[in-house]
């Protein structure tokens, strides 16, 4: 019995090797963690993730489009569109027209999702500066690099024979 038990947990440790060398499941196992931690350090804004992206682009490049947040954000701009009605509820943003094109729509950042923001930027902007601490500016832009090339590989559809 003890020899099953023995042989179970040196498979268990070969099995885990092997998935810690995995970059697909590495990726997601950092995203997920990532996000538990801002889940966790904007529970107090009462922002959501992606509510507080929306408020810091907003805050940092002025009124956007539903298309130019989804591109700075990467994200599907459904995604986007779906979370603004909640947002322009509680009064956080609020749609304007274009300057030039008055028919295409703005989001822009009110007095509220100002305030909202500036609650919950400085502990975001301390998360930053752990993970600069951390790392070292090579250390980022190697990373960065290296996370390009794999989203690049990502891009195209596996080859696959029949």
């Amino acid at each position: 019995m003890e020899e099953e038990v023995e042989a179970r947990a040196r498979r268990v440790a070969r099995r885990k090797a092997d998935q810690d060398a995995n970059p697909f499941g590495r990726v997601q196992t950092a995203a997920a963690a990532s996000r538990a931690q801002a889940q966790r350090l904007l529970k107090a804004s009462g922002l959501s993730i992606l509510e507080w992206r929306v408020l810091w682009d907003l805050s940092e490049a002025g009124p956007l489009t539903v298309r130019d947040l989804a591109s700075i954000q990467r994200a599907d701009h459904s995604l986007i569109s779906r979370a603004l009605p909640a947002m322009r509820k509680r009064g956080l943003v609020a749609e304007v027209g274009g300057v030039r094109d008055r028919r295409r729509t703005l989001v822009a950042l009110t007095e509220a999702g100002r305030a909202a923001f500036g609650v919950a930027a400085p502990v975001m902007r301390a998360r930053r500066d752990a993970l600069r601490a951390a790392f070292t500016q090579t250390e980022r832009e190697t990373f960065l690099t290296l996370l390009a090339r794999f989203e690049a590989q990502l891009a195209p559809p596996p080859e696959t024979d029949p």
